[in-house]
């Protein structure tokens, strides 16, 4: 009976071991993904470059194939402004496809805000940003394609 509690000591000694182990790894990818910083995508090699309502289409026509392809890739994007939409901090540049109502909005770096708060709707522009894939909205009825890490592309 002695080396039975001796064993059981030993196995849950052994556990709390790997999992402080286990905890302090997490801890340390935790903090790696937290605080990565992004090149300016300004200075980044586009992957594609396509015209907003071209891009639109191809996530209607084939969303998961698009999502494969797109996702996480930077792209310029060029169209017309069809809104800008200010949130605290931030501002965001969407372009609409009016035959669909689906659309694409874009969220700028910060130190490109000052260069995206100076577009209005109407204006025709080129935007180079990391496509982080379209979702179909069921309830809305059309697709909403996000870019993140967003900067104005000069043509």
């Amino acid at each position: 009976m002695a080396e039975t509690v001796k064993t059981r000591k030993s196995l849950m000694k052994k556990i709390l071991i790997g999992g402080f182990i286990l905890l302090l790894a997490g801890t340390g990818i935790y903090w790696y993904v937290a605080t990565e910083k992004f090149s300016d995508t300004k200075e980044r090699k586009a992957d594609f470059t396509a015209n907003a309502t071209d891009l639109i289409k191809e996530f209607i026509t084939d969303n998961k194939a698009s999502n494969i392809k797109y996702a996480e890739k930077i792209i310029v994007v060029n169209g017309i402004v069809s809104a800008t939409e200010s949130a605290d901090t931030t501002i965001n540049i969407k372009m609409t496809d009016t035959a669909s109502g689906s659309y694409i909005i874009f969220a700028f770096q910060d130190q490109h805000l000052n260069e995206a708060r100076t577009l209005k709707a109407g204006d025709s522009v080129s935007i180079k940003g990391s496509c982080s894939g379209g979702v179909y909205s069921d309830i809305l009825g059309f697709y909403s394609l996000t870019f993140k890490r967003s900067a104005l592309n000069k043509q």
